[in-house]
């Protein structure tokens, strides 16, 4: 057993009373992050059910849905980190218990939401919340665990954010089965009251002694920057076709404003988003490493609902009880990666991790309407298992390449990538999906009214709202949609193995070998020092 001197002599620098406490701290920050990561997962599969129309749901299309995901991943991303600076300056534990409050605030609003726009503002406000929490959770681990402990640390909670999506698709399921749609944000309220009560007893507060200023340009120029190439992407998905002026004119906004962020940052004493810490590479291909694989996640797990809801016929809590193996595996490997890493390094695990995600991804344009569930299960859980062999080890890279107390920064930087990624993941492979789907349905969409053909062409949720509204004239639509789907999902899920793909050369090429042993009176020594 390790005594208080023993500490002393090896140069820790916790506090004795809080490193007796640190597993305690560390079960009260996955808690936090439970809620968060529990949101989306949820939501996943409550898609085809809001998307229905009233009482059962509130008529949302498919471009509806994808802003209410990313309203919260937009606002999320775009704050993440002014939060994690607000959280070094004014201290972690405070910024951490005022998201929580915003979130619970956010998720009752949003439970009681009788329109998708409502929707979609609540759930920008719980995407303010969930900015608060995110950065400051990782930022107070890296502060109640020494150096050496950190990357154990860090496994255990990247296996929390696979408990969370174990956890999420069953609650929601067993919540649409016996309430309304509603209750799948209601459900956060409790927890973020229990979250709340153990934090105020047990984590201690945490700040940097010489915070950034927040850079109120910076946020305003990402989020608008980002708002608008989200938009223009999805207005394309919508509209199927990508060559119209109100496509491209968002999207060349969006492009030129992110521009100015880029220009702005660099100009700035005190940016947002410090670009320099992009000039150490490896840092780079880690945050890419991040951004690439949730893009291409966030996208498939958008369309697998409406396939094995719609086309499969399984209901809310048979959809959640199957993607059960892609959270299992991140929850069975993402603590036990670093020992992958010891053994291999980091760019070997990374590399096959990607690898394995990319090919994962292109097994999803094999699926027809009678594949064996067995093969979708295999595929889930082996998709999880090289997650959890990317997140691990790019997370121990990203937090270790800056000093301990830019933890903050270094967490917002990670969230920052990973929620753009996925937002821009559902964007265009939504809109992938969306354009695919109208190409493949409007041939026998020709005997419909001219009025409903346009509302018929959306998605397969309303081709099959308006087959049932029609009776036995609209059954002839079902296996048209069906097959339009198939077709829309296996174009979606090459164009994310395609993008996954870069991500395997990145990594292959920038990220180091094995981890570099820390020598003696060197606590502080960066990973990733010999590739700057």
């Amino acid at each position: 057993m390790t005594t208080p001197a023993d500490r002393a002599s090896h140069g820790a620098r916790i506090p004795e009373a809080v490193h007796r406490r640190r597993w305690a701290i560390l079960g009260v920050l996955m808690l936090s992050l439970l809620i968060v990561v529990l949101d989306n997962s949820i939501l996943n599969v409550a898609v085809k059910t809001i998307s229905t129309p009233a009482p059962t749901g509130i008529g949302a299309t498919q471009s509806q849905l994808e802003w209410a995901i990313n309203a919260y991943t937009l606002v999320f991303a775009g704050l993440l980190f002014s939060a994690g600076l607000l959280g070094d300056r004014l201290g972690r534990k405070k910024v951490l218990l005022g998201g929580l409050v915003a979130f619970g605030i956010g998720s009752a609003l949003a439970a009681e939401s009788g329109t998708p726009a409502q929707l979609i503002a609540f759930r920008a406000v719980m995407g303010l919340g969930a900015a608060c929490v995110m950065p400051a959770t990782l930022a107070v681990l890296m502060n109640v665990f020494e150096r050496d402990e950190q990357p154990k640390a860090i496994g255990i909670w990247a296996g929390g954010v696979g408990l969370a999506i174990a956890i999420g698709p069953i609650t929601g399921g067993v919540l649409l089965d016996h309430f309304w749609w509603g209750s799948v944000f209601l459900i956060n309220v409790p927890i973020v009251v229990l979250a709340i009560a153990l934090m105020i007893w047990l984590v201690p507060d945490s700040r940097d002694p010489r915070p950034g200023r927040i850079d109120p340009v910076g946020v305003v120029l990402s989020v608008v920057g980002l708002v608008l190439l989200v938009y223009g992407i999805i207005k394309g998905g919508e509209l199927a076709d990508f060559t119209s002026v109100s496509v491209l004119a968002p999207v060349i906004a969006g492009i030129v404003v992110l521009a100015g962020f880029v220009i702005h940052e660099k100009r700035s004493d005190h940016p947002s988003l410090d670009v320099t810490y992009f000039r150490n590479k490896v840092f780079s291909a880690a945050i890419a490493a991040v951004a690439l694989v949730f893009f291409a996640l966030m996208g498939v797990t958008f369309f697998s609902v409406f396939y094995t809801q719609s086309v499969r016929g399984y209901s809310p809590l048979e959809s959640g009880a199957l993607m059960l193996p892609l959270a299992l595996a991140q929850l069975i490997f993402a603590p036990r990666a670093r020992l992958v890493v010891d053994w291999f390094g980091y760019r070997a695990t990374t590399t096959a991790g990607m690898a394995l995600v990319t090919a994962m991804l292109a097994a999803f344009a094999t699926f027809r309407a009678d594949t064996p569930i067995w093969v979708l299960e295999v595929v889930f859980f082996l998709m999880g298992t090289g997650m959890a062999h990317i997140m691990t080890p790019t997370s121990v890279v990203i937090m270790q390449a800056l000093p301990r107390e830019k933890a903050g920064s270094a967490s917002a930087l990670s969230n920052t990538f990973r929620q753009v990624g996925g937002a821009l993941g559902i964007a265009v492979l939504g809109s992938v999906l969306s354009a695919s789907y109208r190409d493949g349905i409007e041939g026998s969409l020709g005997a419909l009214p001219a009025g409903l053909r346009g509302t018929a062409g959306e998605s397969i949720e309303a081709t099959l709202g308006v087959a049932e509204k029609l009776g036995p004239r609209g059954a002839a639509l079902v296996t048209p949609a069906n097959d339009a789907f198939l077709h829309a999902m296996h174009v979606t899920a090459l164009w994310g193995a395609g993008v996954a793909a870069v991500g395997v050369v990145v990594v292959a090429l920038f990220l180091p070998g094995r981890p570099a042993a820390p020598e003696q009176g060197e606590e502080e020594r960066e990973l990733v020092v010999a590739a700057e």
